[in-house]
């Protein structure tokens, strides 16, 4: 299939990136992230891998929507947990 990323064209199959990403270790994720081979990847480190790229010419949209159109699962960013309130804490024990 006929992607474009970081405006160049990519003729890939999901065949072809499975087989680029076996054998790379994931990264921890910390945003949008694709499932390829039961494990999860970042997107940005798969583009980075099957494009050669650098991380910097590529957006997380470009890869999301390439990867989804390969038929692949991505998962959106996890929610941040909201920060805890210090002050609430020392006031419940009494401090």
């Amino acid at each position: 299939m006929r992607c474009v990323i970081a405006r160049f064209p990519f003729d890939l199959t999901k065949s072809e990136v499975e087989q680029s990403m076996s054998g790379i270790t994931p990264e921890p994720v910390t945003g949008v992230s694709v499932t390829i081979d039961r494990r999860v990847y970042p997107v940005m480190q798969v583009g980075e891998v099957i494009t050669r790229l650098s991380r910097r010419d590529f957006t997380v949209a470009e890869m999301h929507r390439a990867l989804t159109r390969l038929g692949f699962t991505c998962h959106g960013a996890r929610p941040v947990a909201p920060a805890r309130n210090a002050q609430a804490e020392e006031d419940a024990l009494g401090w």
